[in-house]
């Protein structure tokens, strides 16, 4: 299988007009009538005005790229889902929803070919994985034709990288978290421990070493080399046990980390230290060096959520602020560096943000609003202190705890198009959105 450049979906190149868009899947569901066929348009105010059971406020053309049998999903927001000529859009399918995954489970890696009537382009199985980030399946930056992902072999978690045109695989005999943006390095967590302390972002089939540690030395953030496949400890979990937290002892209580990215410059990279706090967890957002050193508790207040990188000095995060309370925050890499709040009176609930390209618009949503369990996926223009709502799409009871179906809204490599995982059809699948008209 070869990929064919010339045929790019950017919206700049014009090749994928606005009817390919609303008819290549077939069908868009807007308040219970489907939209398909040779002949269907619909403007951007129709689509405000519709309602219904399913999907509320939908402000932009909307189509499914996945459908049964098998349920499809990306997962996490903060990984490079479409290849540079936004042409391919990677996910995963599995054949169950509402259970836990099991060390026997295993899931399909594919493409989307999004010139070609999306159609699904298997490229593999995983058997290390979780509902809320998936195996990490990723393009490599910096590659036209290389994904990385996470996988199990015996009684040991690895990463596979994988070229989709060649399909010639090697193995690194570590997972990965995240990626550097040199596309050569990589950092790690112990997903063992993941699993048992954050159920739905670990993966099943291998136990922790150290389960009955609080602060294990030998457990933290890994760097891996991608190359010679090496792979370093850089900082531990008992490195961040003995920095106090000012409310309250640590005690006994179990940490972990979670949520790695690294740095726009591929200097730095941010962490979540938690740990066990009664029937909940409290947290710090940390940085550090990826060649190691210089800790940084950039909010030590006991809360952070989600969160991104603006650019290689600052982090937007969701997080409490003992003077401004609960909202997302914009933070400087340094010690206690709150600059400002974002969003005030408009991005007032936590959700999964991005910056689109040219840090002048935020891509954001919410977890299920309670009673009609909509998920909204929005655009927050910063400057103007404007919220545009994409829409707002259901999310049976089902879809809750664990194996919850988040939205992750995601954008294509221009910033002209947005994917989401819903089950608003009756069952988790990856939806299409198009935005160009409104970031222009």
């Amino acid at each position: 299988m070869t990929l064919h450049r010339r045929d790019s979906i950017s919206a700049g190149s014009g090749s994928l007009d606005r009817r390919r868009f609303l008819c290549g899947a077939g069908a868009a569901v807007v308040s219970g009538t489907v939209l398909s066929g040779a002949g269907s348009r619909w403007s951007t105010l129709q689509a405000a005005e519709a309602g219904g059971p399913r999907v509320e406020g939908l402000s932009v053309p909307i189509r499914a790229l996945t459908r049964s049998p098998g349920f499809h999903w990306f997962a996490y927001y903060d990984k490079l889902q479409f290849d540079p000529a936004n042409r391919y859009c990677l996910g995963m399918r599995v054949e169950f929803e509402h259970r836990s995954p099991r060390p026997d489970d295993t899931i399909e890696l594919g493409m989307i070919d999004l010139a070609d009537g999306d159609r699904w382009i298997p490229l593999g199985t995983s058997r290390a994985w979780c509902w809320q980030q998936g195996c990490m399946l990723q393009w490599i930056p910096g590659s036209q034709t290389e994904v990385i992902y996470n996988d199990r072999e015996g009684d040991r978690f690895v990463s596979r990288v994988l070229d989709v045109n060649t399909r010639k695989q090697r193995t690194i005999p570590h997972p990965i978290y995240a990626l550097a943006p040199d596309g050569r390095t990589a950092v790690t967590c112990n997903f063992s421990r993941l699993a048992a302390l954050r159920p739905g972002y670990g993966y099943a089939g291998v136990p922790d070493p150290w389960a009955d540690q609080p602060a294990p030395k030998e457990s933290g953030v890994h760097r891996v080399d991608l190359v010679s496949g090496k792979a370093e400890l850089i900082v531990s979990l008992a490195d961040l046990a003995a920095i106090p937290f000012e409310s309250e002892p640590f005690g006994d209580a179990p940490h972990w980390f979670n949520h790695l990215l690294v740095a726009p410059d591929g200097k730095r990279f941010v962490f979540l230290n938690r740990w066990r706090s009664g029937k909940s967890w409290r947290t710090r957002m940390v940085t550090a060096r990826l060649d190691s050193g210089d800790l940084r508790i950039v909010n030590p207040w006991g809360m952070t959520s989600h969160f991104i990188w603006r650019d290689a000095e600052h982090i937007l995060a969701w997080a409490a602020h003992p003077k401004h309370g609960t909202g997302f925050f914009l933070f400087r890499d340094r010690p206690d560096g709150f600059v400002e709040q974002i969003g005030k009176g408009a991005m007032t609930a936590d959700g999964h943000c991005t910056y689109v390209p040219g840090n002048q618009w935020i891509l954001c949503d919410t977890y299920p609003s309670k009673g009609s369990r909509f998920q909204e996926v929005y655009l927050y223009h910063i400057a103007e202190s404007r919220k545009i709502t994409l829409g707002r799409f259901a999310s049976p009871e089902a879809y809750s705890g664990e194996w919850r179906c988040d939205t992750h809204p995601r954008l294509s490599r221009d910033g002209r198009w947005v994917t989401i995982d819903s089950p608003h059809e009756g069952g988790q699948q990856i939806h299409l959105l198009d935005i160009s008209k409104i970031i222009g």
